[in-house]
């Protein structure tokens, strides 16, 4: 339906780095795709697409998606984690792009036995995997049923014309549902796969860009590159930021950096897929979940989902966050006030043990990061041979000079605010804010 729903709309589908195309083009396109795997690919295959956004990997999965088969977006970061979501996966079919031409290779004769692969197929049904981020080790495979997934997307009678970037990645639960999204409204997805904060800024000005969806950790880079002031932002009307918890401090710096910009956050994982979402207001981390058909409930500050859209189980790893009637743990940690929005608060792995006494990172955090000369700063658990954990903190300031005085003033401060088994005892210092290749902060 969002496929042949793109004959009807007008105007530009996709501004890729500079180019663009309209979306008869799109569609066209997508057509074009289909006859060209439907005598490579077969039921039951799974099919990586080694790309992030563009014209054609984003025209080749909605071809793939007409197809009884399991489709792996997939980014080439280096060989040695590519590898390891290939055999994870069990990918038996690549699909890749040189000078704009499709590339179809078939890299092992053996079809995947994974349940869940065949009974989505089976319904002549389109699969989806995701693999999970930020851990070491090998990635958890998830699969969702995309036909099902792109039938959760409501299509839209009438056109919105709003400029989308495309931020998150190819891979990324995020990245797909601001894709969806775009298509079901017949918005413009604006993309520039460079992701630095002065190509970002200058995007949004040449495309005149409304809605930005992106993570604290970038939205920091942002602010603390100094650079807003020289780019034309009237045109951003909306900023949605989510993955990974967002400090108060910073989002108030978020609405100075920009005042006429409303602020939303998003919430999700990709074993439940995204949620609608309503913050309290711009400069609140409290948000409502909107959807009627999405269930929750919060089990020692624990906020536990059902979704139609849970995928029940990992691939190739069992876990204790599924339950056997639909629930699953999300493992944030949460408060809930009396008119029903909640705030994250935490990870329930991030917890620091000192003798048996809980510390919680972002009330450590929150204290530090109002001090003047700190741009940011990350809470962690450092050993200790007698309480078993103590606090460490990670600082982020340009001052290298003077860390002396800084941390002085970090130990007066939370003398006075916390209880003294939570002020730090491990300092590092740092001056830029180390990130992922999402743009989640790490330590």
């Amino acid at each position: 339906m969002i496929i042949e729903n793109l004959k009807k709309f007008e105007g530009y589908s996709i501004i890729d780095n500079g180019e663009k195309i309209e979306f008869s083009d799109l569609y066209k396109k997508i057509c074009d795709y289909q006859l060209e795997v439907e005598k490579f690919i077969s039921k039951g295959d799974v099919v990586l697409i080694k790309s992030d956004y563009s014209i054609n990997s984003i025209s080749l999965l909605l071809a793939l998606s007409k197809f009884p088969c399991i489709i792996v977006p997939i980014i080439h970061n280096n060989p040695e984690d590519y590898e390891l979501k290939v055999n994870s996966c069990e990918a038996n079919i690549e699909l890749s792009f040189k000078n704009e031409i499709l590339e179809l290779k078939r890299i092992s004769n053996n079809v995947s036995n994974y349940e869940l692969y065949k009974k989505i197929n089976n319904r002549n049904n389109c699969g989806i995997v995701l693999f999970s981020s930020g851990s070491t080790g090998k990635p958890k495979v998830m699969c969702h049923n995309f036909t099902k997934l792109l039938s959760s997307y409501k299509v839209s009678r009438r056109q919105k014309k709003l400029n989308f970037l495309i931020f998150l990645l190819f891979d990324h639960i995020g990245g797909l549902n601001t894709l969806i999204n775009c298509l079901s409204m017949g918005s413009t997805m604006v993309i520039n796969n460079e992701r630095s904060p002065n190509s970002i800024l200058k995007c949004i000005e040449d495309f005149k860009v409304n809605i930005l969806p992106t993570t604290p950790t970038f939205l920091n880079l942002l602010v603390i590159s100094e650079e807003l002031q020289n780019y034309d932002l009237s045109s951003l009307k909306l900023i949605t930021y989510g993955t990974e918890r967002m400090p108060q401090t910073l989002l108030e710096k978020i609405n100075n950096a920009f005042k006429n910009v409303k602020l939303l956050q998003t919430f999700g994982t990709s074993e439940t897929g995204i949620l609608k979402t309503k913050s309290k207001s711009s400069n609140s981390l409290y948000f409502k979940i909107l959807n009627d058909d999405i269930e929750y409930k919060i089990i020692d500050d624990e906020l536990i989902i059902k979704t139609k859209n849970n995928i029940g189980s990992y691939k190739n790893h069992k876990s204790l966050s599924f339950t056997n009637d639909g629930w699953f743990k999300t493992g944030d940690l949460v408060t809930e006030d009396n008119e029903g929005y909640i705030k994250i608060i935490g990870r329930k792995n991030e917890i620091i043990n000192v003798g048996g006494l809980k510390v919680m990172p972002q009330e450590v955090e929150s204290i530090i990061n109002t001090i003047k000369d700190v741009i940011d700063c990350s809470v962690f658990a450092v050993d200790n041979i007698i309480t078993g954990q103590a606090v460490g903190v990670k600082v982020i300031t340009k001052n290298q000079a003077n860390k002396s005085e800084l941390k002085y003033k970090i130990l007066a401060l939370c003398k006075t605010k916390l209880e003294k088994f939570k002020i730090p005892v491990k300092f590092k210092f740092a001056s830029e804010i180390n990130h992922t290749d999402r743009f989640k902060k790490t330590i």
